[in-house]
């Protein structure tokens, strides 16, 4: 039960948490996203609370608020007297929810920096008797307006033996995502890779689809999207361009337990059948599970790839590549 004092500061400029300890917390709310508050406070700056630790919500600010049903509010918070609880004050009426159907907060704003979010992750291996070492850099920024996201990913896993580069493996993608009804999203996508294992020099990706949340909760988020993929692919060597239209269907878990030990995983697996060559597929695999140090903005962990061609356009190609590496990323708050 909240006291008449705690509701009290809804009359403040600044934001406010009360905990399920009954301590009051008054800051700057700048987002909740995978189950995670971040919060700024004079004297500490920028800290992390996770949702799970909230008893209600107190701001007089806009934002935007999606629930774990795909419905989505705009409005400002006002503490409600019932455990782990807020009212939504919306524009003509006032909406009570549990904290823990909240699975994202983002303030409703003009500055760039306060809606933006991202993860860097950077990892490395060397083995002394065969003189080889991978370098792996990885990492993505959201960037968000209202009901949209525009999203920069990357990934880069360079292996070298002596000075000489063997193998490379990388992939940028350039996203943007608005938020439909029901959980539903578009989802449009061009991206650049190439996988020299795989015989692919150079590939542009266009992906046009929609997704669709299976379930959103404050600690996982699993969704699938499908849609079209058309690539323009440069093989190794001197093989012909080719141009090709292909199915794509993705499956993404996000998984972030925060009571206990804190862990993070992140898994999508992708298949792609060819239309325009009816014995060609591809299908990816990434895994990265990660466990905090120091605090929810530190995380070290593993990335594990698999990449699969059923018919690479270079005939000495291998069909697969996979690689495993220790990664170390720091959240963007």
């Amino acid at each position: 039960m909240i006291s008449c004092s705690s509701l009290s500061i809804y009359g403040q400029k600044t934001d406010t948490i009360v905990h399920i300890n009954g301590n009051i917390l008054t800051g700057d709310f700048k987002r909740l996203n995978s189950g995670v508050v971040t919060w700024k406070m004079d004297g500490m700056g920028t800290i992390s609370l996770e949702e799970p630790k909230i008893q209600t919500i107190i701001s007089n600010k806009l934002f935007e608020i999606k629930m774990d049903n795909g419905r989505i509010y705009f409005g400002s918070f006002e503490a409600n007297e019932n455990p782990r609880t807020v009212n939504l004050i919306l524009l003509n009426e006032k909406v009570t929810v549990k904290v823990e159907d909240i699975v994202e907060v983002y303030p409703i704003r003009n500055s760039f920096f306060r809606r933006l979010s991202g993860n860097f992750s950077l990892g490395a291996n060397y083995a002394k008797g065969s003189n080889v070492a991978t370098l792996v850099f990885s990492g993505n920024l959201d960037y968000r307006k209202r009901n949209s996201i525009f999203s920069l990913f990357w990934d880069t896993n360079d292996t070298y033996q002596g000075d000489s580069l063997s193998s490379s493996k990388s992939d940028v993608m350039l996203g943007w995502q608005r938020n439909l009804n029901k959980g539903w999203a578009t989802d449009v996508s061009i991206g650049v890779s190439q996988n020299l294992q795989l015989g692919t020099d150079l590939r542009w990706n266009l992906n046009l689809g929609a997704l669709k949340d299976l379930a959103y909760n404050e600690w996982n988020r699993l969704y699938f999207s499908m849609g079209l993929n058309m690539s323009r692919e440069i093989p190794v060597g001197d093989g012909a361009i080719k141009e090709d239209l292909a199915g794509l269907f993705q499956l993404k878990w996000k998984i972030y337990k925060l009571t206990g030990a804190k862990v993070w995983l992140d898994a999508d697996i992708t298949y792609l059948p060819y239309i325009t060559n009816d014995t060609r597929n591809r299908v990816s695999l990434n895994l990265n599970p990660k466990v905090s140090i120091f605090s929810n903005n530190f995380k070290i962990g593993l990335s594990f790839y698999y990449t699969y061609d059923s018919r690479p356009q270079n005939v000495d190609a291998a069909n697969d590549d996979y690689g495993l590496n220790l990664q170390f990323t720091y959240s963007l708050n």
